[in-house]
């Protein structure tokens, strides 16, 4: 009979999951016959029935905790309390991110917190700023100090793992996507070989790689074996030596390059016309020439949508690092950042202030990239149409 506690406890779950279903089917029941009676046809009637639990989860799962978030980020709240509790100054939580400030010290002289200040708004708690960097420029001392220095480096490592990781991945995924390209015997099996990193599971894919770069017993440190003898050297600590971290991180991305990148770029050079390549060849262009010349620009199209998503992804980066875990002063990234200042720190209103702010960031690296766009893609139907205009 198995053990009857574990089905005791699973016996709760199993109910709600039989309740959840029935209200569902009741939903869509009284959406559609709610429609009938307000004059819609029938076929309309079921489609906008059917997709009824998709637009109460979207709202309840989705909207819902959006907008909640935006009010959060004007009040004090810990998940255990509750209610969120007001501030005296609402845009407290906002002023804690953004706040940083530059003093001066002579060369010599220690840095002083009383000297660094606090911050000069009314919250819950003083907050003192703290010394981000430094720089020396004669007989003074700049200090860059912060009210939340480990934000600012959470940004830096965020930025630097997207600028590193970025055009790596997209040389790389081109550089596959060209070979798939190729007519040979057996591409087909490649080109699905080549996908399947697509859908493994990102848990999956970072417990793999924390288990590859494990410092005593990592198959990466274990291949490298003979290098450290000869050098003399002890093993690489990757995901717990502070300045491997970032290193690890980007090696790491390069697993991506394999997948549903590679599957668009080759995608987008189906789509390419073969007249292109043999008027380049009449005209006497070499490989090189070709691909500068037409597989870029009519490629352009597919390669700013790749860059648009590495970016939005790049600067999202969070199921990897929930799997491997790394020290908070050896970096974090913004998203795992806000994980911890919500749910582990229980500042769930500073989380959703840091948050918000974050999402402007994002759109407005986006934005720039869009204006980007008009200097380097080219878009053959637009060309066309302009050239007819004219």
């Amino acid at each position: 009979m198995g053990d009857p506690g574990a089905f005791n406890s699973y016996y709760p779950t199993f109910l709600r999951y039989i309740g959840t279903a029935i209200v569902l089917a009741l939903l869509i029941y009284l959406t559609y016959q709610g429609l009938r009676k307000l004059g819609v046809k029938r076929e309309a009637a079921t489609g906008f029935a059917l997709i009824t639990p998709w637009l109460v989860g979207r709202i309840l799962l989705t909207a819902f905790p959006i907008l909640l978030s935006f009010y959060l980020g004007f009040t004090e709240y810990n998940i255990l309390w509750d209610e969120p509790r007001s501030l005296k100054d609402p845009l407290f939580n906002y002023k804690r991110a953004l706040s940083f400030k530059i003093v001066e010290f002579d060369k010599d002289e220690r840095v002083s917190i009383a000297k660094l200040g606090q911050l000069q708004a009314e919250g819950p708690d003083i907050v003192r700023y703290r010394e981000l960097d430094s720089v020396v420029i004669g007989d003074t001392r700049y200090v860059i100090a912060a009210t939340d220095i480990y934000l600012w480096r959470a940004i830096w490592l965020t930025l630097r793992y997207a600028v590193l990781s970025i055009p790596l991945g997209m040389a790389g995924a081109l550089g596959v996507a060209l070979l798939l390209n190729q007519n040979v015997k057996g591409v087909g099996y490649w080109r699905t070989l080549y996908y399947l990193p697509a859908v493994l599971p990102a848990a999956a894919v970072a417990l793999l790689w924390f288990w590859l770069f494990a410092p005593n017993r990592g198959l990466i440190n274990w291949a490298l074996g003979p290098i450290y003898d000869l050098t003399n050297s002890e093993p690489l600590g990757w995901f717990t030596d502070k300045n491997l971290v970032l290193p690890s991180f980007v090696i790491m991305s390069m697993w991506g390059i394999f997948g549903a990148n590679t599957v668009i770029l080759l995608a987008g050079l189906k789509n390419i016309p073969p007249d292109l390549y043999e008027a380049a060849s009449i005209d006497g262009a070499g490989n090189w020439v070709k691909f500068r010349h037409v597989t870029i620009p009519m490629l352009s199209p597919t390669l700013f949508y790749v860059l648009i998503m590495g970016v939005i992804g790049a600067l999202q980066l969070f199921t990897e690092q929930a799997f491997i875990p790394t020290e908070r002063e050896d970096g974090w990234f913004v998203n795992w950042f806000l994980y911890n200042e919500a749910f582990n720190f229980g500042r769930m209103g500073y989380a959703s202030a840091v948050g918000w702010l974050y999402a402007v960031f994002i759109i407005a690296i986006t934005l720039l990239v869009f204006r980007s766009s008009a200097a380097w893609v080219f878009y053959e139907g637009a060309r066309e149409k302009e050239a007819g205009g004219a």
